[in-house]
């Protein structure tokens, strides 16, 4: 199986509208919506309307671009994205003069969600993949029995093997908690080695996300292509078979 999520719906007109077309031509399976940003009401009205599956796109990192946000929020928000630039290592450490507004924050996203969708969202990720930082991890924020992007997975040889440890580890704690599918791949890198087809084949015995911006033109291209339906089409005919050559996670 094989889950094809586009991210940043609802950050701008562009976006919103560049996921909209993938899935009004059958390209993508579900997207994760930012929320508090500049087209986040619409994005919500199209998707409500148009049965899209949803799930929140965790933002903290990004500065709130949309208007209905408190004094306080924002103040919470800004501090949390202070503090989550000012290293590449700073998702790593757990900052507890910030325990309250990683939570208030969270929260504050997950009520907004379910305000502008009528329900809660289906799954959860991160902008820049920042839910798996270690305030959010540590404290449990998120809420307990979702479903949650995983770490990305990584072929034989791709990363050290202390990245890779370092990535079984988060998995392993998040998976107490919440729904984790098997493997997690992005659409751009998968593209750009050339390894795609080995994506679509693991596909064919265990749960696999793939991740895509359809704002990038290289992206949306493929999406669009019918090479690519053709090799949808052809993983849902296929049959389960024996396990094939899998990635370090």
């Amino acid at each position: 199986m094989i889950i094809v999520n586009a991210d940043d719906y609802g950050r701008s007109r562009a976006e919103t509208d560049a996921v909209v077309a993938c899935h009004n031509a059958g390209r993508i399976t579900s997207t994760t919506a930012m929320v508090f940003m500049e087209d986040s009401e619409r994005a919500a009205e199209a998707a409500v309307g148009l049965a899209i599956d949803t799930g929140l796109h965790l933002n903290l990192s990004q500065s709130f671009s949309g208007a209905r946000v408190s004094d306080g929020l924002r103040q919470s928000h800004d501090r949390i994205v202070s503090f989550l630039r000012s290293s590449k290592y700073a998702l790593l450490v757990y900052n507890p003069f910030l325990r309250r507004q990683f939570r208030d924050v969270v929260k504050a996203q997950v009520e907004e969600f379910a305000r502008l969708y009528g329900k809660p969202p289906s799954h959860i990720d991160g902008h820049q993949h920042l839910h798996l930082c270690t305030n959010l991890l540590m404290d449990k924020c998120i809420p307990v029995g979702s479903r949650v992007r995983r770490n990305f997975s990584f072929w034989p040889g791709e990363k050290s093997g202390l990245n890779r440890y370092y990535r079984r580890r988060v998995d392993s704690i998040l998976a107490r908690d919440y729904s984790l599918v098997d493997y997690f791949f992005s659409l751009e890198d998968s593209l750009r080695t050339g390894r795609l087809e080995r994506v679509f084949l693991l596909a064919e015995t265990t749960a696999v996300e793939l991740m895509t911006h359809p704002m990038n033109p290289g992206e949306y291209q493929y999406l669009m292509s019918d090479a690519y339906m053709d090799r949808v089409c052809r993983l849902e005919r296929s049959v389960p078979r024996a396990p094939r050559a899998r990635p370090a996670v």
